[in-house]
C-alpha cells in the first residue's frame, strides 16, 4: 500500500491507490464473499435475485455541458444496477447540501433528477436531507442507492471470461470527463464536448433478454476505459489486447486530449458500457447496439487472449505495442 498516511485525491481516481485502499483498509476489516466480488452491484440471495447498489456524486461544477449532478446521480446508479445484469426498479435519494447553498439550484437539480427518472422508468421511494455549516461540504453532494432485479438466466461474472471473447465499447470514450473539467476550469477551447451522461438500460435491458452470450459488463467511469480492463485482467488472470484503430474517440475529444495531455483511455464515461461477449454472439450483439440511438457507434475494440497474463496491450495505429497499465495517482478529480 501507498507509504501516505493521509488520504489523497488519488485516492478516489478508479486507480491504483483506491484498489490498494479498498484492498488494504475496507476489504481487510469488512471483507465477505458478496463484497469480494467488487462489482458495481452486489447480488443478495434472496429468493427472487436483486442487486443492490450504492453511490456518491461530489461532482465540482454542479453543472456541466450536457448533464448535471442530479441527472448524474440518477444514470450512475441505473447503469451500476444494468451491467451486473439487473432491471433498475427503485432509487434512493440522500442530499448533504451547504449552508447557503440557493433554493434554486436545488430546485433545478430536483427537476433533473425527477426528468432522469422518468426516462429511465426508476421510481425515487425513500430519501434523507441533511445541511452541514458552510465549507464542510463544496454545496451539494448526493447519494443514492439502487435495487433492481436480475434478468431471468442472465449471469455477468469476470468468472465466465474465456480466451477468444470479444470486447466491446458502445460508443465514444472520453466526452464526460473532459465536459465536466473544461466546466470547471473554464476553458474556451472551443470544442463544445458534452458530458455522455445517459441512464443505459433501455438500450441494453433488451439485449441481455435476447442474446445469450453476453459474459460481462462494466460501466467505465473513474479511470476510464483503461482501468476497467486493467481490472478484468487482473480479476481473470487473462490477457487483454485491445486495437487503438478501433476505439471510438470523437475528434473533438481527442484534439482537447491532446491540448491537455491527457490520454482519452483514462478520462472518465457516465454513458457507456464495456461488454464481453463470446465470439459467436459478438456481430448479433453490435448489430443490436447499433439500432439504438446510444449504441450507434459502438465498437468491437478487442479480445481475450491466454497471452499476456494480467495485462493490457494495445496494439497502436504505428503498429507498435503499447502496455495499458492502470491508472496511476490523479487523473481528473470530482468527476461524479
Amino acid at each position: 500500500m501507498s507509504g501516505d498516511a493521509n488520504i489523497l485525491l488519488g485516492h478516489g481516481s478508479g486507480g491504483i491507490l483506491m484498489h490498494e485502499l479498498i484492498k488494504n483498509i475496507l476489504l481487510k476489516k469488512l471483507g465477505n464473499p458478496i463484497l469480494a466480488q467488487l462489482s458495481d452491484s452486489a447480488l443478495l440471495g434472496y429468493q427472487e435475485k436483486l442487486a443492490f447498489s450504492t453511490d456518491s456524486f461530489v461532482v465540482a461544477p454542479l453543472f456541466f455541458p450536457g448533464a448535471d449532478i442530479g441527472k448524474l446521480s440518477v444514470c450512475g446508479t441505473v447503469n451500476d444496477l444494468v451491467v451486473a445484469g439487473a432491471s433498475p426498479e427503485y432509487l434512493s435519494l440522500s442530499f448533504i447540501a451547504e449552508e447557503g447553498l440557493p433554493k434554486e439550484t436545488l430546485r433545478k437539480v430536483v427537476d433533473s433528477i425527477a426528468l432522469e427518472a422518468k426516462k429511465s422508468g426508476v421510481k425515487i421511494v425513500t430519501g434523507d436531507f441533511k445541511v452541514v455549516e458552510r465549507g464542510a461540504v463544496d454545496q451539494l453532494f448526493i447519494n443514492t442507492s439502487g435495487v433492481g432485479r436480475i434478468i431471468e438466466g442472465v449471469n455477468l461474472s469476470y468468472r465466465n471470461i474465456k480466451p477468444h471473447d470479444k470486447i466491446i465499447i458502445t460508443g465514444d470514450i472520453g466526452e464526460h470527463g473532459l465536459a465536466v473539467l473544461t466546466k470547471r476550469k473554464e476553458l474556451d477551447l472551443g470544442f463544445k464536448i458534452k458530458s455522455d451522461c445517459a441512464s443505459l438500460n433501455k438500450m441494453l435491458i433488451p439485449l441481455l433478454r435476447g442474446i445469450k452470450g453476453i459474459k460481462f459488463m462494466r460501466d467505465p467511469t473513474r479511470g476510464g476505459l483503461a482501468t476497467t480492463l486493467n481490472e478484468v485482467a487482473v480479476s481473470t488472470g487473462l490477457g487483454i489486447k485491445i486495437y487503438e484503430s478501433s476505439i471510438p474517440v470523437s475528434g473533438k475529444v481527442r484534439s482537447a486530449c491532446e491540448l491537455l495531455g491527457i490520454d482519452p483511455l483514462y478520462v472518465a464515461n457516465e454513458g457507456k458500457a464495456v461488454i464481453i461477449v463470446d465470439k459467436s454472439s459478438s456481430r448479433c450483439l453490435l448489430a443490436g447496439l447499433k439500432k439504438h440511438t446510444l449504441g450507434r457507434n459502438a465498437r468491437e475494440i478487442g479480445e481475450v487472449t491466454n497471452m499476456l497474463k494480467g495485462r493490457v496491450i494495445m496494439t497502436t495505429s504505428l503498429g507498435t505495442e503499447r502496455i495499458i497499465d492502470m491508472l496511476a495517482g490523479e487523473s481528473i478529480p470530482r468527476i461524479c
